[in-house]
């Protein structure tokens, strides 16, 4: 019986799912001593190990995808912290290969933006008014003086293309936000970008791991921890993920700040479109990127007044708050689910480098002033 089962000649490796969804399914169901009981014919002997690697592969698959939703529940669950969130994420990412690593890009931006608009009703809108009005002249000169000592490391370096630009923006403005907001108007390569996001990525998880401790350590307050959060540490999930951590208080003025200095990357958008028009149209080419503005900061301010002008003791606003931090750490489990030996090894020496220098630059800098009581909040 076992030998009248149809094996049609000819199918290769590279049809996995082919074979075990189609000819070959029958043979999922056949036991070990079955499998070897086949004809010992070269051709079905191929076609054994075809249908054997095969259904191996979708099984690792699928028991790669039960693994990432139940550690995607667990983070949005509450039970763990936002930096356990994220260490686990990079455990995931590398234990193998990821098999939604698109589908976790899109949904972790997504997420983000939805977390963050419900933390603003947490916030109380004169609070954010006044944080947000010094928050924004301390991030024109950090940015200012981030992207001067961005650009002068890049020559320093000999990094060529746009990873320097897109390394020193990244850091500058908001990471991960920042890049893709100006990859397109750049044209930027898909390398030169993976190379600045995993620099970039890589920065965030030390931080979000290391600026806590600093902040423990040297007994900073609620609010010059949450400052030098949202000054020092590229994305806004890591920023609050960190401040979360540190206290309610640093949470609310390191978010208010981060928000602040995210908004810098419309002007630096339109700028950077600017110039590369104006490159373009000198090589007699056209120029059609799109400056993206980032909506989700106006809805923050829209959820900050409706929790202060609106029914200031609701409990729902409460909850809601509640479920942003969810979302947070959830977001943080999505990003760390990126990593991998291959971002590691894309991203190279001298990028890399110039990424470490210009935070360690930043973070010390900004934490000095900071610290010396010369800027506060």
């Amino acid at each position: 019986m076992i030998q009248t089962l149809p094996l049609p000649i000819g199918p290769t490796k590279s049809e996995p799912a082919t074979l075990c969804r189609s000819a070959f399914a029958p043979a999922m169901f056949l036991d070990e001593r079955a499998i070897e009981r086949l004809p010992a014919s070269a051709a079905l002997a191929e076609q054994k190990e075809v249908v054997e690697d095969s259904c191996k592969q979708l099984s690792r698959q699928m028991d790669a995808k039960i693994l990432f939703f139940l550690g995607l529940l667990l983070a949005a669950s509450g039970f763990v912290s936002p930096p356990v969130a994220l260490a686990g994420g990079i455990a995931y990412g590398f234990t193998g290969e990821h098999p939604l690593r698109r589908e976790a890009s899109t949904l972790a931006k997504l997420l983000l933006q939805v977390s963050v608009v419900l933390l603003g009703f947490g916030m109380n809108l004169e609070q954010v008014l006044r944080v947000g009005r010094s928050g924004f002249g301390y991030t024109a000169v950090s940015i200012t003086m981030a992207v001067a000592l961005g650009l002068l490391l890049g020559k320093l370096l000999r990094i060529g293309g746009k990873a320097s630009y897109l390394i020193t923006m990244g850091t500058a403005i908001c990471g991960g936000s920042a890049i893709a907001a100006l990859a397109p108007i750049t044209e930027a390569s898909e390398e030169e970008i993976s190379v600045a996001m995993g620099t970039v990525f890589l920065l965030n998880a030390v931080a979000l791991l290391l600026f806590p401790a600093v902040g423990w350590w040297l007994h900073l307050s609620q609010n010059q921890f949450g400052l030098w959060a949202a000054l020092a540490i590229h994305d806004t999930s890591s920023v609050v993920g960190a401040a979360a951590k540190y206290g309610n208080q640093a949470l609310a003025i390191g978010t208010t700040v981060k928000l602040a200095r995210a908004l810098w990357i419309v002007p630096i958008s339109l700028v950077t479109a600017a110039l590369v028009r104006r490159a373009a149209a000198k090589a007699g080419r056209q120029h059609t990127a799109k400056v993206r503005a980032p909506w989700f900061i106006l809805l923050f301010i829209g959820a900050s007044v409706a929790s202060t002008c609106l029914v200031p003791t609701a409990p729902v606003y409460g909850n809601l708050t509640h479920l942003g931090k969810l979302g947070l750490a959830a977001t943080l489990f999505l990003i760390g689910t990126s990593f991998s030996r291959k971002t590691l090894r894309q991203v190279g020496f001298r990028p890399l480098l110039q990424g470490v220098v210009l935070w360690i630059l930043v973070g010390c800098g900004s934490l000095a002033v900071i610290y010396s009581h010369l800027i506060a909040i």
